[in-house]
């Protein structure tokens, strides 16, 4: 029986330097740039300073009752605001019957 044979892959380009191994360690990082980034723009928005701590903990600004009168309103601005509300009351509704429907183990609905 023949000895075996072993090949090995040599280097073509010697001058390059040597690929990263796992067994080396890893190359450094590239040096930070020496220069600050360049402004976003020209116009630098106004500087607000963070509201202290007591200024945080302020109480909301008292109650002020208004003098409305819902029977008042004109046609149209029962159907204005009626309008507006229909989307979020809408909403909220199939939330809370899609969550029932969870609760009770059914979620797909039979008539459709």
């Amino acid at each position: 029986m023949p000895p075996a044979l072993l090949s090995v892959q040599r280097d073509v380009n010697p001058t390059s330097p040597p690929a990263y191994s796992p067994a080396s360690p890893p190359p450094p990082p590239p040096p930070p740039p020496s220069d600050p980034p360049p402004p976003y723009s020209s116009i630098e928005p106004p500087h607000r300073p963070l509201p202290s701590h007591a200024e945080r903990e302020e109480a909301p600004p008292a109650y002020t009752p208004v003098d409305f009168d819902p029977r008042s309103l004109t046609q149209g601005q029962v159907d204005e605001l009626t309008y507006k509300m229909a989307g979020s009351i809408t909403r909220l509704l199939r939330t809370e019957l899609r969550l029932e429907r969870e609760r009770i183990g059914k979620l797909r609905d039979p008539r459709r």
